[in-house]
C-alpha cells in the first residue's frame, strides 16, 4: 500500500512540476514580447502559415460536420415530430461548440505538431543556443510570434468555419431533407444571437493561444535527438487537444452559466 501511495504522490508531484514549468515558460514568453525588438515579418509569416494554409482542412471539416449534424438532428427530432428545430440546432451547435473545437483540434494536429518539430529540431541541433550567442532572445524571436499568430488566426479560421458549417447544414436541409430554403435561413437568423458569435471567437482565441503555446513549449524543451523531437511532436498534439477540451468546458461554464 505504501508503494502505491508513493507512486501516486510521485506522479502528482511530477504533474505539479510540469504545470509550474509551463506557467514559468508562458510568463517568460509574454514578458519577452512586452518589450522590443519585435519581428513583424516573422509574425506575418506565422499568421499566413497558421491561418491561410490551415483553411482547407478546417473548411472541409466544418462543411462535413454541419452536413452530418443536420442529418443526425433530423433523424433524432423526427421521432418527436420536431423536425423544424434542425436549423436552430445546427447553427447553435456549430457556432457555440463544434466550430471552435473542431478548428482548434485540426490546427493542433497540423500546426502544433509542426511547431514542436521545427523548434525541437532547432533545440537538438543547438540553433537556439546559437540565437542566444548572437544576443537574440529565443522566446522573443521564436515563441512570441507564434503565440500572437495563434491569437489572431484561429478566431478568423473559426469565423470561416462557422459560416461553412452552417452552410453545410443548409445544403443537407434544403436538398436532402426538403426544407424550404427561405424558412431555413429565417430560422437560422432568428435564433442566432450576437453572444453566440462572440463566445465562439473568444474560445477560438484561447484555443489558438493554447495550440501555439504547447507546440512551442514541447519543442523548446525537447531532448535526445530525433527521438526527442518525435516525442515532443506527439506531446504537443496530445496536450493541446486535452487543454482545448478542458478549456472548452470551463469557457462554456463561464459564458453560458445561468
Amino acid at each position: 500500500m505504501s508503494e502505491f501511495l508513493a507512486a501516486v504522490g510521485a506522479a502528482f508531484l511530477a504533474f505539479l512540476a510540469g504545470v509550474g514549468r509551463l506557467a514559468l515558460f508562458t510568463a517568460r514568453a509574454l514578458a519577452a514580447g512586452a518589450t522590443p525588438p519585435y519581428y513583424p515579418q516573422v509574425i506575418l509569416r506565422q499568421i499566413v502559415y497558421m491561418g491561410y494554409y490551415s483553411l482547407p482542412v478546417v473548411g472541409l471539416t466544418a462543411l462535413f460536420t454541419g452536413m452530418v449534424l443536420a442529418l443526425q438532428s433530423y433523424t433524432g427530432f423526427s421521432r418527436f415530430n420536431a423536425e423544424g428545430a434542425v436549423a436552430t440546432v445546427v447553427v447553435l451547435s456549430v457556432t457555440r461548440e463544434l466550430g471552435p473545437v473542431i478548428a482548434g483540434l485540426m490546427v493542433a494536429g497540423r500546426v502544433g505538431a509542426a511547431m514542436a518539430a521545427e523548434i525541437g529540431t532547432m533545440r537538438v541541433t543547438e540553433q537556439i543556443d546559437a540565437l542566444t550567442t548572437l544576443s537574440t532572445d529565443p522566446l522573443r524571436f521564436l515563441v512570441m510570434p507564434r503565440l500572437l499568430a495563434g491569437l489572431v488566426t484561429l478566431p478568423l479560421l473559426v469565423a470561416v468555419a462557422d459560416v461553412i458549417g452552417v452552410f453545410g447544414g443548409f445544403l443537407v436541409g434544403t436538398y436532402k431533407l426538403n426544407f424550404n430554403p427561405v424558412a431555413y435561413l429565417t430560422q437560422t437568423e432568428q435564433y442566432l444571437a450576437t453572444s453566440d458569435v462572440v463566445s465562439s471567437l473568444v474560445k477560438a482565441a484561447v484555443f489558438g493561444f493554447l495550440v501555439a503555446l504547447m507546440g512551442c513549449y514541447q519543442g523548446y524543451h525537447s531532448r535526445g535527438g530525433a527521438e526527442g523531437v518525435g516525442q515532443a511532436t506527439t506531446y504537443a498534439v496530445v496536450s493541446a487537444s486535452v487543454l482545448i477540451l478542458l478549456s472548452d468546458y470551463l469557457l462554456t461554464q463561464a459564458l453560458f452559466a445561468q
